[in-house]
């Protein structure tokens, strides 16, 4: 197999990690000389390196919207998501111990609401992967928190975010921003928010837990003398800045990135229909610009991702985060979409037009070859 010379070229996964941005990767290796110190110390080392560390906070916070001192950096954004959700949900003990999360939250999300002590409730979402925000606020009265994702990973329907949290009364909303942070601004009205720096370019192993000015927030693990009180750990220093450094270019840049990538999301949600026994799925207009999911009924999804693998692009099957499993996409499941066949096609910052044009070209003879070896 020949692979091209550009590494990135056919990779149409961005929803699971975007290529590093060239400002990330500057300024990742000029900050390696000088934020390797402990940025708690006094010495001089010590305070550059707390420098940086509080320069990356402050760009962040101006990327996302947020103040500096909300904002605290974890080492992924599942470790932000935890943190998240389950501070509010430790600081609400005395209320409650329930959580209300949409049915089609990111499993890190439904792994902490899991494990967290007490009951935990899964509100019904519609056809295009939205929150039925009637039934959520129903399931909500009197508990410790809800989670609502901004967006959604796998099929990149945007979720009733303000409305949810203006109508809640009382109650904290802890909303995973992970598949929307840089791509689209922030939805207000929550208490506590996660991101994570890969998915907009930056450095893997840097998350952002982001937890508002005045909200009862108590760490659920055991605490750190550390900068920060609300992380633990010693702070990747050259990644915090390096992931600052990509979410300043990518949010100045994201006027002009979002109408490309949707005008070319546009393009396969229309020529993807065209293929028999085919469904699109996810809102066609309220989503995030760059991603889109369809199914193929009669077809394997491993195989025809190894399918499209032998043509050089790189797509996603199965749940986020859990294709390993070999389990439905509870995602899908919870739309009543169909659960197997499916492909997930996420655009990188540099996926251009002809990339596209070459994807549907073979797409339709991979469908075609798998539902013949089937006997179809």
């Amino acid at each position: 197999m020949t692979y091209p010379a550009d590494p990135t070229a056919g990779y149409l996964d961005s929803a699971s990690s975007e290529p590093l941005h060239p400002a990330a990767r500057d300024t990742l290796l000029a900050a390696l000389d000088q934020g390797y110190a402990d940025p708690r110390r006094l010495h001089r080392p010590g305070r550059s390196a707390r420098l940086l560390l509080d320069n990356a906070r402050a760009v962040v916070a101006d990327g996302l919207g947020v103040r500096p001192d909300e904002v605290s950096f974890t080492s992924s954004g599942t470790e932000a998501v935890h943190r998240g959700l389950l501070g509010l949900h430790r600081a609400r003990a005395r209320v409650s111990d329930r959580i209300v999360h949409s049915a089609v939250e990111h499993s890190a999300v439904l792994h902490a609401a899991e494990w967290a002590p007490g009951e935990t409730v899964s509100a019904p979402v519609d056809e295009r992967g939205r929150v039925r925000v009637d039934e959520l606020l129903a399931a909500a009265d009197g508990v410790a928190v809800v989670a609502l994702q901004a967006a959604n990973h796998e099929v990149g329907t945007l979720q009733p975010v303000a409305e949810v949290a203006e109508r809640l009364e009382g109650v904290p909303l802890f909303v995973d921003a992970c598949a929307a942070a840089g791509r689209v601004e922030l939805p207000t009205g929550w208490a506590a928010a996660a991101a994570s720096a890969h998915k907009w370019g930056g450095p893997a192993g840097v998350g952002v837990l982001l937890v508002r000015k005045g909200v009862r927030w108590t760490s659920p693990f055991p605490r750190d003398d550390r900068v920060d009180d609300r992380s633990t750990g010693f702070e990747n220093v050259p990644a915090a800045l390096a992931a600052a450094a990509a979410l300043q270019a990518v949010v100045a840049e994201r006027a002009e990135t979002a109408a490309r990538q949707s005008a070319l999301v546009d393009r396969v949600r229309a020529a993807v229909v065209a293929i028999p026994d085919t469904d699109v799925v996810g809102d066609p207009v309220d989503r995030l610009p760059h991603l889109v999911t369809f199914s193929f009924l009669y077809v394997d999804g491993e195989a025809l991702v190894h399918a499209l693998g032998r043509h050089g692009f790189g797509v996603a099957s199965g749940s986020a985060c859990t294709a390993s499993t070999l389990e439905p996409s509870h995602v899908l499941a919870a739309m009543g979409a169909l659960t197997h066949g499916n492909v997930r096609l996420s655009l990188a910052r540099g996926s251009t037009a002809d990339e596209v044009e070459r994807f549907l070209a073979v797409l339709p003879d991979a469908v075609a070859e798998i539902r013949a070896d089937v006997g179809l």
